[in-house]
């Protein structure tokens, strides 16, 4: 679904990503971890031009795109679910969803799509006709990706959807991922939470310092003494 090979990312003089190649296939979950400013955000940012490459090529479904606009990236099928969760919110749930689908020609359609989302968080359906601002850090985080989801997006990007959340949000989040990448969703997730990251993983990627240091299928990567300590807290 998607392919990355030997991206370089610059700001200025600072060579941010160095070399960056990773994979990740319809129905499976990506993960990139590493430490703060290691490069994660960037990574997302990149793969959905809202961050210029300076070498390298990204492929979506064998077709090179880092020359195509962010717009047209996501009437491709790619849909970033940035950090912060970014909610509107002096808008409604519902309202928030329809920004969502903003590129659709469809938007007059989006009942059954509501019902979709609703089913996968079923706390939006409650508060469906609530102002965003109002909801809870993990309600919004789950109406950021409930948002993304409107696009209906076959290549999911989520970057730290479980910062700051109560461990009974994580494992909603947990759920919801390991849902939807059943269903055949490519999903690529950027997290410090090496832990939650792992569990849900079908590969794991480690960026330190802007470069890929390890990668390979978590259990695999939990035998390693560097993984253990870094990021598994053991």
């Amino acid at each position: 679904m998607l392919e990355l090979d030997g991206i370089n990312v610059r700001y200025g003089k600072i060579h941010v990503l160095r070399d960056v190649s990773l994979r990740v296939e319809a129905g499976q979950v990506a993960a990139l971890i590493g430490p703060n400013a290691a490069g994660k955000t960037t990574t997302l940012r990149a793969l959905v031009g809202l961050k210029e490459c300076a070498s390298g090529v990204i492929r979506f479904e064998t077709h090179p795109i880092q020359q195509l606009s962010t717009p047209e990236r996501i009437r491709l099928g790619i849909a970033l679910v940035p950090e912060g969760r970014q909610v509107f919110p002096k808008f409604s749930v519902l309202d928030n969803l329809r920004l969502g689908a903003f590129h659709r020609d469809d938007r007059d359609r989006l009942d059954k799509d509501f019902e979709i989302v609703f089913a996968i968080f079923p706390k939006l359906a409650e508060r469906r006709d609530q102002k965003a601002g109002l909801m809870s850090g993990g309600e919004q985080q789950m109406l950021a990706i409930a948002r993304g989801l409107m696009a209906k997006p076959r290549l999911l990007l989520l970057d730290e959807p479980t910062l700051g959340l109560a461990p009974i949000i994580v494992e909603e989040i947990e759920l919801a991922i390991s849902s939807l990448a059943a269903k055949g969703m490519a999903i690529l997730v950027a997290e410090q939470n090496a832990a939650m990251a792992m569990r849900v993983a079908h590969r794991v990627y480690v960026l330190k310092s802007g470069r890929i240091s390890l990668e390979g299928a978590p259990a695999e990567l939990a035998k390693s003494a560097e993984i253990q300590r870094l990021y598994l807290g053991m």
